[in-house]
């Protein structure tokens, strides 16, 4: 007897050897199994078998290779509900003696069905089955089924031990086909996003208030997307980043303790306009808490997806680490501040004001928020207070569009406004009135500048902070102009004087284009002055000044005193009234280009909005250079932004829009354009960044004729365009062809 076991057992292994070898000089699974499938079959002594394949995009296991034909896929959900969906879930191999036998199958696990549906119409019959995981660094890559011994007996434990050694191969074949990496981390090292000695020095420090996915983003400086983009490769799940104009807390999550979920770094999602629930984890190999969480979700469609902890505990409306626990003392606070991180507030001393160690919590609220928008490239952050014990939202503008970061609790609420007005400098005790002011910090060694405005609210103080960060000019050639405008802007630039302004509504990088400007003319032959409020780019060899309108020191007066400081180039932050736009046009007659800005919505209505502040036509008419009007719109993801053919109807839409000139689009009848899809270095909006769109209008013989007689903005607009500017809109029809934007974002920021 033991000869024989001994000489099947030889016989097994010698046949596996050769499956193995075949599966391995495969291209793939898919291209390998046609040819081994019969030995399988026989080396099983089995009627069918079925391999599942688990999609990443999906919630569920996929049959991609079955014995029979008939039918094409069976896709199973990862639940306790069905035999492979348990072993999926559980990552435990099976054997089931009688797959019909519901006492059998609820010993095993109380929700445990067998589904039947797919054998209605054929004439097998499940009896028995061998199931087990397919895993690679115990993360699950499939399931395979091997059903009914042809012998019509149970599989035994040798089958049971046969087949787990034949699942543990698969799975190294699988993670070749699926692109598994070895470690959670490994995409980082290989993309040379962290070197090995700075990543082995955060591994070091990581502990469980400290994960490694916090020290990677706040000290590697590693975005979410590029962390999330690595544990997807390794997890094979979906990475889901916090964004909750995409994702909500799922009802479910009602019915499950909001501090147990935190424990458990999970939670219940929902995304717009589906009702399906994502299991949202820290660690998808984690069996016995997903098992845990399944009995809650049951029945319900869910999908198990990967986050970051921090992520995880905004959307259950935590703030955004372990550290901000309520009781969490200060020396723990500025403990993980450290390094990089610290933010070194620049407040008066006051011995009145002390915080508290009983307000170490609100401290380290206000510091994570700051951190946060650091991060996320935040221009603008709103705190807005909820009704009653509503708990106040925290919202922060990232692209121009407001996103909520967190929910504050009530009872923490007064005393966060508070914090920011102690650091602003403001009266704590005046909560009737508006207030402005100001506080700067530190962080990363970049200099940060928040200006605070406090506004009274039906539901209490809302707080309005704008983060104006220190930097480098951007590069010209970064500004994305068109060649046309290009060509027109560096004609203007060559000119020793004039003035040239830079327009469009707040927020629409004004200032940002005038430096780039600035870097063509800044060279050791010009003296270049610039009066801005405040300094937000700082330039070698520029004289940059800070106006202070409380002191007298306004634009006009610094204009005023540059021209008695050997001027070549001024730059005057904002035009905001009739002295200084007077003072800038005799400057400029005087043998000195002058850039400025000015709150306009288009280019010809700045010349009439100018001639309205009282300028002298024909003076204004001989200064003027040129007027540069600008937006900023959201761009496609270059990561995930998907081609497609435009139709008949987008074309003729475009032309339309494009106007009489819409031929010089050139376009055919097959027209490329791009749609916003969504990935990991997104947060799944399909957006990323902002770009410039822009109409040029040059002041030319005719225009400045135009100017001296006092035309209207559509005469002005009419003779722009005969001069050959383009509008906003033109312009960004250009960019929608090239690829940076859709129109859907384009329509957002022109109102024509």
């Amino acid at each position: 007897m033991t000869k024989a076991i001994e000489k099947d057992t030889q016989q097994f292994y010698s046949r596996l050897t050769k499956v193995l070898s075949k599966i391995h000089q495969a291209k793939s699974f898919e291209e390998a199994y046609p040819l081994v499938e019969k030995t399988l079959l026989a080396l099983f002594n089995a009627q069918r078998i079925t391999v599942y394949q688990r999609n990443r995009s999906s919630k569920d296991i996929v049959s991609r290779f079955k014995t029979g034909k008939d039918l094409t896929e069976i896709r199973v959900p990862i639940t306790a509900s069905s035999i492979a969906g348990f072993v999926a879930l559980s990552k435990k191999a099976l054997v089931v003696k009688d797959v019909r036998n519901t006492e059998e199958l609820q010993k095993i696990n109380p929700a445990l069905q067998f589904n039947d549906s797919f054998e209605k119409d054929i004439e097998f019959k499940s009896r028995s089955m061998l199931v087990l995981p397919i895993l690679y660094q115990d993360v699950l890559l499939g399931v395979i089924q091997i059903i009914n011994r042809r012998d019509g007996k149970y599989f035994s434990a040798i089958d049971l031990k046969r087949g787990r050694q034949f699942a543990e191969l698969l799975g190294q074949k699988f993670r070749y086909d699926f692109g598994c990496t070895e470690g959670p981390y490994d995409y980082l090292l290989e993309q040379k996003l962290i070197d090995e000695k700075a990543f082995k020095q955060l591994q070091e420090k990581a502990d469980e208030r400290n994960p490694i996915t916090r020290l990677l983003r706040d000290h590697a400086r590693l975005t979410s997307a590029q962390i999330g983009q690595s544990l997807e490769c390794f997890y094979q799940v979906p990475f889901v980043a916090y964004n909750p104009e995409r994702y909500y807390l799922h009802p479910l999550c009602d019915q499950v303790n909001k501090a147990y979920l935190k424990n458990s770094n999970i939670a219940l999602l929902a995304e717009q306009g589906s009702e399906h629930a994502i299991i949202l984890i820290d660690d998808p190999n984690d069996t016995k808490r997903l098992m845990e969480i399944k009995n809650v979700v049951g029945s319900h469609d869910s999908q198990i997806c990967i986050g970051l902890i921090d992520d995880i505990h905004q959307y259950l409306g935590f703030t955004a680490s372990q550290a901000q626990q309520d009781g969490a003392n200060l020396s723990t606070i500025l403990d993980e501040l450290d390094d990089g991180n610290q933010l070194d507030i620049e407040e008066a001393a006051s011995e009145t004001e002390e915080v508290s160690e009983e307000d170490s919590t609100v401290v380290r609220l206000v510091n994570r928020v700051l951190l946060d928008a650091k991060r996320l490239r935040a221009s603008d952050i709103h705190i807005e207070p909820g009704k009653g014990r509503t708990p106040t939202s925290v919202r922060m503008r990232i692209d121009g569009v407001c996103q909520e970061i967190i929910q504050i609790p009530a009872t923490h609420a007064k005393a966060t406004v508070s914090r920011i007005k102690i650091m602003s400098r403001l009266d704590i005790a005046e909560k009737r009135l508006p207030q402005d002011g100001k506080f700067a910090v530190r962080l990363q060694g970049q200099a940060l500048e928040v200006r605070v405005a406090t506004i009274p609210t039906v539901n209490g103080e809302g707080v309005v902070m704008r983060l104006l960060q220190s930097g480098e000019p951007v590069a010209f050639d970064q500004l994305n102009f068109s060649a046309t405008n290009q060509t027109g802007v560096k004609e203007l630039l060559q000119h020793p004087h004039g003035i040239l302004l830079v327009v469009g509504p707040t927020g629409s990088g004004k200032t940002t284009t005038l430096h780039a400007l600035l870097a063509t003319l800044n060279t050791p032959e010009r003296k270049i002055w610039t009066a801005e409020d405040p300094v937000e780019i700082t330039q070698p060899g520029l004289q940059q000044v800070q106006i202070q309108p409380k002191t007298g020191f306004t634009f006009a007066a610094a204009l005023r005193s540059f021209l008695r400081a050997d001027p070549d180039i001024i730059l005057i932050g904002e035009m905001r009234d009739q002295e200084t736009a007077h003072a800038a046009v005799e400057a400029s007659l005087t043998g000195h280009l002058v850039l400025s800005t000015l709150h306009t919505n288009s280019a010809p209505e700045t010349i009439t909005r100018l001639l309205d502040l009282g300028i002298d036509p024909v003076s204004f008419s001989d200064a003027l250079l040129g007027v540069l009007a600008q937006r900023l719109v959201r761009t496609l993801c270059p990561s995930c932004r998907k081609p497609y053919k435009a139709s008949t109807e987008e074309i003729a839409f475009l032309k339309r829009r494009y106007g009489a000139l819409y031929k010089e689009l050139k376009l055919g009848e097959k027209v490329k354009l791009y749609k916003a899809e969504g990935c990991v270095e997104c947060n799944q909006t399909g957006y990323r960044g902002r770009t410039g769109i822009h109409e040029l209008l040059v002041s030319t013989p005719q225009m400045r004729e135009k100017i001296y007689q006092g035309a209207t903005v559509s005469e002005i607009r009419e003779q722009a365009e005969s001069d050959g500017m383009r509008s906003l809109l033109q312009d960004g029809i250009l960019k929608v062809l090239k690829g940076d934007i859709d129109f859907e974002q384009l329509r957002r920021v022109t109102a024509e």
